[in-house]
This record gives C-alpha cells, structure tokens and sequence, in this order.
C-alpha cells in the first residue's frame, strides 16, 4: 500500500497505527492522500469520515496534552455527531453507525479491531476533560461551549466511579431544563438532558421537552437547527451555539428528515425527543414526504411499529399520530 501511495513504509505504519497522526500531516498531502485513495477504489463514504477522524484525534491529544495547546478546540467549534462517534469509537469501542456495515478485509499478523484507547489513556482523557468542563464553568459565558461539550463527552466514561461524577455535575445543572422556552442556556440544557439519558434517566428529557421546546417558535427552531448540524443537514462549521436560534435558510431538510427517521430505531433511548422533532419538521414543512416517497414509506413503516408499543409518552403518541396523518394526507 505505501508503494502504491508513493509513501515511505514506516510513514503509512505510523498512520495506520495512529503513532503519527494525519492530522500534522501537511494540509495538500492529505487531500492527495483522500484522492488516490479514492482514484483506488476506496469507498467515499469511509474517506468522507476522515475529517470527523481527525477532529477526534484534535480533541483527544488537546484533552490529554492540554499544556500543548493555547485553547481547548471544544470552546471554539459545535463539534458534529461524526465527530462524537469517533470519540466513542476510540474511547469505548462502539463502531459509528456509518461504518457498521463496511465489510473489512482480513488482514496478516495482529490488526485491531477499533482503535480503542489503552485504559490508562482513556482515564488520562476523561480526568482531564473533567477538568476542562470545571474550569469552563469559572470562564462564565466564554466557557460556555467548552462546558457544554466536556460534559456532554464526559458521559461516555462508563467507569462506576466516573458517572457518579458525571451525574452530579449534570444533576446540578438541572435548573437549566426547568427554564421554559428559550433562553441563552437552551443548548447546554438539551446537553445535559440527553446526558443523562446515556446514565439511565430519561425523565429531564422529557421535561425539556415539555417546559423548553413545546409551543415556543424559537426553542422549536433552536431544536431543528442543532438537529441539522448534529446530523449533517447544516454543512458549514459553527463556532458557537449563536446559530440555532437563526431562521435555517442554508439547510437540507431531505437528509434531515433521514437522519430523524434512521434515530428513531437506532437510537430508542432519545426515541420522544426524535418524535417531537420528526413531528415539527413535518408541521413546517408539509411537503417533505412528496420529495422521497421511500423515504416517507420507511417513515410510515416505523411510525406504525412504534404507535404498537406502550413504551412511548402520551405526547409522542399523539405527535406520532399527527406524523401519520400528514404522511397519508401526500400519498393521497
């Protein structure tokens, strides 16, 4: 492969192996990297993951050796759902749900399955972004950010003594998701909300649901904005939460009813907060079923299955029921 590529043996070794990450790798070299590798048969789909690969590699060293960083990339980019899966990929071994179904070829001598962290430098790596999240909050608004997302990434320790930590600090900020509507801590209670769910409690984010989303424009905007971004419907790179709260006009609401519709079986402990945000998009947006007709069939599909099961509130059911009818009202 390394001749192939027109790279030195021990240099292709240290990428593959993660010793010399490609993220210091000269900006044009990686683009010709992704090319021939492309030009070789290479799946796209794989090498468009390369750039959540790297920001996760970013985040994990700039955690682990903070001294060698003047800023935290944390407190400066809404980091996306690729990127997170990344981080859960090398932390705790769970494959991104974008690469489950590559097959994989078998390869001579030892290969790792997923380039999961060694124990010691995953304690490294979740002490350390404790830290990072405590003196976020003595950074005021500034740390905004920084807090959110340390916190958020902090809930994939699954050390018992770790989530006791993690369920205090999230515990503490549960007047967040007691405000009604909108407000300048919205993002950072949706966090903690779908947090804890990870730890076991779902109740807050039904809560949130209720009190902070539910007839108010702007939280139900904020909502599906942070949606589009986490799920790729908003391309461009956001430096701080400022956007959601924005009128979307740059995104692609098509392959954000996708990324709703594929949440509500892959992801069932978040299944109500899928369901509501299912619910608006197609409230706002009446015409989305006509524009994928597959799409809208699938929707309906999982819409039927979920509406025979109890394990869904009161509202989901009745929001699942309106998801229903406008789906047949476009097929008539």
């Amino acid at each position: 492969m390394a001749e192939t590529m027109g790279v030195d043996l021990a240099t292709w070794q240290g990428w593959e192996s993660g010793r010399r990450p490609l993220a210091n790798v000269k900006a044009g070299m990686v683009l010709d990297i992704r090319r021939r590798l492309l030009a070789l048969g290479a799946d796209s789909c794989v090498l468009r993951m390369l750039d959540a690969a790297m920001d996760a590699d970013r985040i994990i060293s700039a955690t682990t050796h903070p001294e060698e960083i003047r800023r935290h990339p944390l407190a400066d980019w809404v980091h996306t759902r690729d990127t997170a899966h990344m981080i859960a990929w090398a932390l705790n071994g769970t494959t991104p749900p974008a690469l489950i179904s590559r097959s994989t070829q078998s390869r001579r001598g030892p290969v790792a399955k997923a380039p999961l962290l060694s124990a010691p430098d995953r304690n490294t790596f979740f002490s350390r972004l404790r830290d990072a999240a405590d003196s976020a909050v003595r950074e005021g608004e500034d740390g905004l950010l920084l807090h959110r997302q340390a916190l958020y990434l902090c809930s994939y320790d699954r050390a018992t003594e770790a989530s006791s930590w993690v369920g205090h600090a999230l515990h503490a900020r549960r007047d967040l998701i007691a405000a009604r509507g909108w407000t300048p801590h919205w993002a950072t209670a949706r966090s903690t909300a779908t947090a804890l769910v990870r730890l076991g409690d779902s109740q807050p984010l039904l809560d949130f649901i209720d009190r902070a989303m539910v007839d108010d424009d702007t939280a139900e905007t904020a909502n599906l904005n942070y949606w589009a971004y986490w799920l790729g419907a908003i391309r461009e790179p956001q430096a701080n939460d400022g956007f959601m709260r924005e009128r979307p006009t740059d995104w692609e609401p098509v392959r954000l009813l996708r990324g709703l519709a594929n949440g509500l079986h892959q992801a069932p402990g978040y299944v109500d907060l899928y369901v509501h945000s299912l619910w608006a998009l197609l409230t706002s947006h009446r015409w989305l079923p006509l524009a994928d007709r597959e799409l809208a069939d699938q929707i309906a599909l999982r819409t039927a299955r979920l509406l025979d099961h109890d394990r869904i509130s009161v509202r989901s059911r009745r929001e699942l029921s309106a998801v229903a009818y406008v789906l047949r009202e476009n097929r008539t």
